[in-house]
């Protein structure tokens, strides 16, 4: 018998050679494949140094405001079963159940409702006045979006679009009747402005008010099929009223849109006469979310349904405003959209948070192979490779939670002369955080792997429930080109005037233009000068490109409208020029303001690798040659060594956030206990 080995013992023999690290000669020896003991989870917390800061005292500085209020309302939503707690990996968890449908979910959220308003989590939130009380009710649903996006968005559209509707575009009779119902959900609001035909053109609508004045009233009509409300959170089972957006037709003339109070359902939520409401469907994420369409058959609302803040109708049919140029009123009946271009921000930030601390505390607990032959298999975050996917994210989060905070204290403290710096800010905001946001939660969800894609993990139902955050309450590339119109205006204006520009942080246009070093150094890279310098050089002269381009066209006979829209390659730079050097001039303020010690140093490491990766992920730099290729060589090396020196601060950094582990998901804790034969997980 011939006893040479056969082809398939030498390739097991290679195989278990290769597998145990062992020299040619020494294959006699093994006599099989020696298994290692089982893997056993680690806390982040048992290894490492102890956190160089307080987390609590970055917490402080990226939260802003209201830490106990927040606390209070994450405790009233993990002390009820209505929150749905799971056990798994020895911790309890609270998320929503997704796998009921679409009804099943939308009741679930009106559930939840109801059992905050017993709980007073409402209270005050269109009553009371004051900066403090709006950053109060701010904070509030900060933490009811990290539960559940559908639940924020309920609440959002009855407190935020319709309660914010009547109570900034009505008057003292709108206020006695409907606030405190509001408040109280006595009645359930919605909002009608969107249609079929018109989403991001509001002036367009279609939905027609005429006013009777035979009557006193208005008779509010769809016109056709395209005039149809659609995606009307609440619409669909809940509301019992909303805010028709109309076009307001009195003897014959159109005054332009305006906002009347209409009911749609009856106490017992049945269907008023002459109005028909469908459901919008099945969506890919916000299930819990009631969305519908309306169609109005001539009904008729009293003529003191009108919100008269900005213009009012006498009961001759006489039309009066306080505001006589037409632009502007119409710009002051979509004040209601921009709190909610605020609250879809920071809630976007929020959510980033939670998938980031997720995926942190795994790539801090989980490990894949091994560097020598007996060596342990290294844990994902002391790989280089995905320190870099998952620290710049990081980075950039912290900054955007100090732009949002800043966001939040202007609109709080707003006043008629700041209205349009508020539009613009929220605007490039709201683009910017939601777009960041998907970033960030495609990374995370990759970074997890398989494990990313079990719902109760969170981070890929996220990614469902917050892809529409970038078209509502305003498409983000539409925002983008109003930023950059807004700008163009306040240039051509300051050189009209001849006057110094003041206000949204243009004021360094003032001054000589930055001179950026031909050779950079890691200690010039880290300059905050030197970052602001290059920040404010992209956008001078992105502006005057711009400002140059749209010249160009004019000159060639195109109108301004059409001169700006053919300009959007430079003008959707600009925007994002304007809007990454607000973040980094709102974080710096905050840098500068916080004590010496280890947090201010880690803030250092923040905003440098913020700065080094949009270098890094921007063409700008280089197509408008702001810098040299091999001064973002530099720049891309540079991150590399961010990333290894912010890599021991990481879990302090997620601790930071403030998330409370209930609201984080088995595979921030113990996963292996979590996905046990004896833990029943499924």
């Amino acid at each position: 018998m011939d006893s040479s080995p056969t082809a398939a013992a030498r390739r097991a023999a290679a195989i278990a050679r290769h597998l145990a690290g062992l020299p040619f000669g020494a294959a006699a020896a093994v006599a099989g494949l020696q298994f290692s003991p089982c893997l056993s989870y680690a806390p982040p917390e048992s290894s490492g140094a102890p956190p160089a800061f307080a987390p609590m005292e970055l917490r402080a500085l990226l939260d802003g405001h209201h830490l106990r209020e927040r606390d209070w309302a994450y405790g009233a939503m993990e002390e009820s079963p209505l929150f749905c707690p799971r056990r798994a990996g020895g911790k309890v968890f609270v998320s929503p159940d997704y796998n009921e449908g679409k009804e099943g979910q939308r009741e679930a959220t009106m559930r939840r409702i109801g059992y905050l308003t017993r709980r007073g989590v409402f209270r005050g939130w269109l009553t009371e006045p004051g900066p403090d009380a709006e950053l109060h009710k701010l904070a509030l649903l900060e933490c009811l979006g990290v539960y559940d996006h559908s639940l924020a968005i309920k609440v959002g559209v009855h407190f935020f679009l319709w309660g914010g509707a009547v109570k900034f575009l009505g008057t003292k009779r709108h206020h006695d009747k409907w606030l405190l119902d509001t408040e109280n959900y006595v009645i359930k609001g919605c909002f009608a402005m969107t249609e079929l035909g018109h989403g991001s053109n509001v002036r367009g609508i279609e939905t027609v008010a005429t006013y009777d004045s035979k009557t006193g009233e208005f008779v509010i009509n769809t016109p056709c099929e395209s005039a149809q409300k659609y995606w009307i959170g609440g619409a669909a089972n809940h509301a019992t009223h909303t805010i028709v957006f109309a076009q307001l037709h009195i003897n014959g003339r159109n005054e332009g849109v305006h906002a009347f109070i209409a009911q749609i359902r009856d106490q017992d939520e049945n269907v008023l006469p002459n109005i028909h409401i469908a459901d919008c469907g099945h969506k890919i994420g916000l299930n819990g979310v009631d969305n519908g369409r309306i169609w109005f058959n001539n009904i008729r609302v009293p003529r003191e349904n009108l919100l008269n803040l900005v213009a009012d109708v006498l009961p001759d049919g006489k039309y009066v405003s306080m505001i006589d140029n037409p632009d502007q009123r119409f710009a002051a009946f979509l004040s209601p959209l921009t709190l909610g271009r605020v609250n879809i921000a920071v809630n976007a930030v929020y959510i980033s948070k939670v998938g980031l601390a997720i995926a942190v505390r795994y790539a801090l607990s989980r490990r894949a192979f091994s560097i020598t032959p007996e060596g342990p298999e290294m844990l994902l975050l002391d790989y280089p490779s995905h320190q870099r996917r998952l620290l710049p994210l990081l980075a950039k989060v912290c900054m955007m939670s100090s732009a949002s905070n800043f966001m939040k204290n202007v609109y709080v403290k707003r006043t008629p002369e700041i209205s349009k710096a508020i539009h613009v800010y929220s605007s490039a905001l709201k683009a910017t955080l939601t777009w960041q946001n998907m970033t960030t939660l495609q990374e995370c969800r990759e970074a997890c792997g398989g494990q990313g894609l079990k719902t109760e993990n969170r981070l890929g139902i996220f990614k469902a429930e917050f892809d529409v955050q970038s078209t509502f309450e305003g498409d983000n590339n539409v925002l983008l080109q109003q930023v950059s119109k807004a700008l163009y205006t306040e240039f051509l204006t300051t050189q009209r005037k001849k006057k110094p520009f003041k206000g949204l942080g243009l004021e360094h246009l003032n001054g000589p233009c930055p001179v950026i070093p031909h050779s950079l150094t890691s200690d010039i890279l880290r300059s905050s000068k030197f970052q602001m310098d290059l920040f404010c050089l992209r956008e001078r002269d992105l502006l005057k490109q711009f400002a140059e381009e749209v010249a160009r066209y004019l000159a060639q006979g195109e109108s301004r409208e059409r001169a700006l829209m053919l300009s959007y390659q430079i003008a959707e730079d600009l925007a994002r020029a304007f809007t990454e050097r607000t973040i980094l001039q709102i974080f710096l303020e905050d840098e500068m303001n916080a004590p010496a010690g280890s947090l201010k140093d880690v803030l250092g490491l923040l905003r440098s690798m913020y700065v080094m990766v949009c270098i890094d992920e921007s063409a700008s730099f280089l197509r408008y040659g702001y810098l040299s290729r091999d001064n973002v060589a530099t720049v891309r090396k540079e991150v590399m060594i961010l990333c290894s020196e912010l890599r021991p601060h990481a879990l302090a950094i997620v601790d930071s956030f403030g998330i409370p582990d209930a609201f984080l998901s088995p595979l921030a804790f113990d996963w292996i206990e979590a996905n046990a034969l004896s833990s029943g997980s499924e």
